[in-house]
């Protein structure tokens, strides 16, 4: 029997979690047919790694570790210092059609930082070539052209691949990138807005998140997501036996309880429920399915911190135990999880009930 060509997937991810995007995207690929080959080599705290299968797919949004979806056409190991750009027009040569953008993208590491000078030279220099080729059509508004990414591992090497726009993340490096608001009280502020951008578009953001909506924060404080939601026009019930801090101690939308987020049950219900507290997955997990069973909120944004290892395993325990309870109860949801560019060792998971 003939061995089918294999296809490569370049993914970016969360350095130090290289493992756990590289199992995650295996087991997804398994779900279709055996994996044939070699496991994929794993350089530790890179950002990204290359898994080989041969007809499977992947799906993006299925992933929670990866933070970018890329087919893998070319590597170059060894790019020469005074000429990288020919050898990368020559790999590019062999790719067929045109691309919609070129994203220039280094890994997200101290070392990829140092990169970033050097991409930013580079790019003007392949735009014009590749426009004199009629490669790139970036004026032609046509969303289903794939984008090209070159990667740079470093400035010797080069990873040249394409994506596809309807199975990819829509931001270069698939970081969708924060300023951290003034007014807010902590940085984890972040973490919220991050998700919002990344689980809604802008539609739904107009539909689910409403001027004079009810919410409730549980570990509150000091108050990085319900600023969020507050200056979205939303009230929040803050429950955290710590402090409110700055703007949001005193705020009209505001009422903050000091109570134990585990132990507080609304006196009705509420549109969000949001939850970052430093807990394990499952015992946050068993939360969440209690008040969507309840009937206590409609859409939740919370977060599951990891255990360091076993990753997978634990969040795979946890994220089921959601699913199970809610099956039983008989209510129709949308669940996604990604780890963010603003998340550390966890996992945000947008969670909606849904009309049947």
């Amino acid at each position: 029997m003939q061995k089918s060509p294999q296809t490569h997937w370049l993914l970016y991810c969360r350095p130090g979690f290289e493992q756990d995007c590289a199992q995650e995207a295996l087991r997804q690929a398994r779900q279709q047919r055996p994996v044939l080959g070699e496991q994929p080599a794993i350089l530790p705290n890179s950002g990204y790694v290359v898994v080989a299968l041969n007809d499977q797919s992947l799906s993006y949004r299925e992933l929670i570790f990866a933070r970018q979806l890329i087919r893998l056409h070319q590597t170059i190991a060894s790019l020469p210092e005074r000429d990288r750009l020919t050898p990368i027009l020559a790999a590019i040569s062999a790719l067929h059609g045109s691309f919609g953008t070129l994203w220039l993208e280094v890994p997200d590491t101290n070392e990829g930082k140092l990169l970033s000078a050097f991409t930013r030279r580079f790019q003007p220099l392949l735009e014009h070539a590749l426009r004199e080729q009629e490669r790139l059509q970036e004026d032609v508004p046509n969303t289903n052209q794939p984008r090209l990414h070159i990667f740079f591992p470093g400035k010797s090497s080069a990873l040249i691949g394409t994506s596809d726009p309807h199975n990819s993340a829509s931001s270069l490096m698939g970081i969708v990138r924060q300023s951290m608001p003034a007014e807010a009280p902590s940085r984890s502020t972040l973490k919220l807005a991050e998700a919002i951008e990344v689980f809604m578009d802008r539609s739904e953001q107009a539909r689910l998140l409403r001027q004079g909506m009810q919410a409730v924060d549980l570990g509150a404080a000091p108050g990085g997501w319900t600023w969020q939601l507050v200056k979205r026009g939303i009230r929040v019930t803050a429950v955290d036996n710590g402090p409110m801090k700055g703007v949001l101690a005193k705020h009209p939308l505001v009422e903050h309880l000091k109570q134990d987020g585990f132990k507080y049950a609304p006196r009705k219900a509420v549109d969000w429920l949001v939850c970052d507290m430093v807990e394990q997955p499952s015992k946050v997990a068993t939360l969440i399915g209690v008040w969507f069973a309840a009937g206590w909120c409609k859409h939740a944004i919370f977060n599951l911190k990891l255990p360091m290892k076993q990753r997978v395993v634990a969040l795979d325990s946890a994220l089921g135990g959601i699913r199970k309870r809610l099956d039983e109860e008989g209510i129709n949801f949308r669940m996604t999880a990604k780890q963010l560019y603003h998340d550390r060792e966890e996992v945000t998971v947008f969670l909606t009930k849904v009309k049947k």
